[in-house]
């Protein structure tokens, strides 16, 4: 008679075979898997949560960034209207090109800020999963 260790899955934990165990042992067995599932869940409500206020914060950051720079352009605008006055190209030439290039990086942070917050919109709830274990147990406790 050899003695055998017991397999182990991915996480190292050990895997045994229940098909020899008994009814009683099973239902024993329920009450801490049940536990396990409920704070299965709670971890997954907890990483959710994580993922969705990393995101709120990167795209409220962005749209600062983005107000930050429409900030820089009203100064700038009024600068070119000044060099424009003064008649003298290069001066308004170059402050109208540094304008445009607030502009376009307000628009580029806003739009990146735009993408982070459509991201938080597209992930899936661990609340729906949440009620759609909680479906699965009620069918299951309605066929017996």
């Amino acid at each position: 008679m050899s003695i055998q260790s017991p397999r182990r899955d991915g996480r190292g934990s050990p895997v045994r075979d229940r098909a020899d165990d008994g009814l009683f042992t099973l239902v024993g067995d329920v009450p801490q898997l049940v536990k396990n599932l409920i704070v299965a869940e709670f971890n997954a409500i907890k990483g959710w949560l994580v993922k969705t206020a990393t995101d709120a914060g990167i795209g409220t950051g962005m749209m600062f960034v983005g107000l930050f720079f429409i900030a820089w352009v009203v100064p700038l605008f009024l600068t070119f209207l000044v060099a424009l006055l003064s008649l003298w190209l290069p001066v308004w030439a170059s402050a109208l090109i540094v304008m445009g290039v607030g502009v376009v990086l307000a628009i580029v942070a806003g739009f990146i800020g735009l993408a982070f917050y459509k991201k938080i919109g597209k992930r899936e709830s661990p609340f729906s999963a949440a009620k759609t274990d909680i479906q699965i147990v009620k069918e299951a406790a309605s066929e017996y």
